[in-house]
């Protein structure tokens, strides 16, 4: 089982930026897919982005193409989600989630997930 932390949520104005972290530890991914998914406050989980831990492959929501990018340091064990332009739509409690499944985007997929960190963003 792999432990994910989250950090690097807070409030910002729209327009601005954040960047979360998720340090994983308990094992190497190898071949898995690191995933930030967000769930606002009466709304379900949703997909934002993820990653092939060994390939760097990418796969974006919509709602976030062309503000978003993951990445992911393999020799910290930690993934990213660099968010620019942020609107106030981005306000949800963010995800760092774990999947033994290549590069998949399905929720179900995901086994192992982090607390959580909240981003609110202001208008």
């Amino acid at each position: 089982q792999v432990q994910l932390v989250e950090s690097g949520g807070r409030l910002v104005q729209a327009g601005g930026s954040l960047r979360l972290s998720c340090a994983a530890s308990g094992r190497t991914f190898r071949g898995s897919t690191m995933a930030w998914f967000r769930q606002a406050p009466g709304k379900e989980r949703d997909f934002v982005a993820a990653i092939s831990w060994s390939l760097g492959s990418t796969d974006y929501a919509d709602s976030v193409k062309g503000r978003f990018t993951i990445s992911r340091d393999k020799a910290k064990n930690t993934g990213y989600l660099q968010m620019n332009s942020l609107k106030v739509e981005d306000t949800a409690v963010y995800y760092c989630a774990a999947s033994d499944a290549y590069f998949t985007r399905r929720l179900a997929d995901f086994g192992s997930w982090g607390q959580g960190t909240q981003v609110t963003v202001s208008s």
